[in-house]
């Protein structure tokens, strides 16, 4: 028994202190919990990048920037839905869908001239799509607490997005070089199948996000007042 418990992994961090290793880990752990909705989420994306790679350069490109705002949104959502369960009126839904095709359409440029502008982009806005689903905002009001929530903890916003970004990227790419010396058809569906497997892991992690930055804005706003108040004039 003790061995047993000297192998225990440690718990996790409330929301406020976890960290972007314990973010990827906590966005596995919900896959896990719940695959194929997961999976479903990944198809989207999946077929997308298949798209994209089947076309020469610029018309790629346009397809993409046409459609990942679309495409990235829908599974976004549905990352915040498997994540949090929040309340799925129609309203809350188009809003978060209209918030997240506003924020996603510039990332789809910005991914194109350079990837940490694009995930600093997401960073800032990115929040706004969990923010008008969870809280039901409306489409001003979600994309301005979206901004409050990504800078509350930019550091921590940034930092995750970058480390689940490179865990998906890093395991497509070690999936590529695994099929370089199959038929193009072949490696193409295997291509699809990993991008369905993998991708979800992304959008789960950002859903979890939206929790981290809005207990450190919690963590952050009550800190101020207890501080306000401790300055504050006191009797003689």
């Amino acid at each position: 028994m003790a061995g047993s418990r000297g192998t225990e992994l440690p718990q996790p961090l409330p929301p406020d202190q976890r960290t972007v290793g314990q973010l990827v880990a906590e966005a596995v752990r919900l896959y896990g919990r719940h695959v194929w909705p997961s999976l479903a989420i990944g198809l989207p994306p999946a077929a997308l990048s298949v798209a994209v790679a089947s076309l020469p350069r610029t018309p790629g490109i346009a397809v993409f920037v046409a459609a990942g705002g679309i495409v990235l949104t829908a599974s976004y959502v549905g990352g915040v839905v498997i994540a949090h369960s929040p309340p799925l009126d129609r309203r809350r839904v188009l809003t978060a869908f209209v918030v997240g095709v506003l924020v996603f359409a510039p990332f789809s440029v910005l991914v194109f001239v350079y990837v940490l502008p694009g995930l600093a982009w997401l960073a800032l806005f990115g929040l706004a799509v969990p923010a008008a689903l969870m809280e039901g905002l409306g489409l001003r009001a979600s994309l301005a607490r979206g901004l409050l929530l990504g800078r509350a903890d930019f550091v921590h916003a940034l930092g995750g997005l970058c480390a689940l970004a490179i865990v998906v990227v890093a395991s497509l790419f070690l999936t590529a070089l695994a099929l370089q010396n199959f038929a193009d058809n072949t490696a193409r569906v295997a291509g699809f199948l990993a991008g369905v497997v993998i991708s979800p892991i992304l959008f789960l992690g950002a859903a979890i996000l939206y929790e981290d930055q809005r207990a450190r804005l919690t963590t952050s706003v009550r800190a101020g007042r207890e501080a306000a108040r401790g300055n504050g004039p006191r009797a003689e």
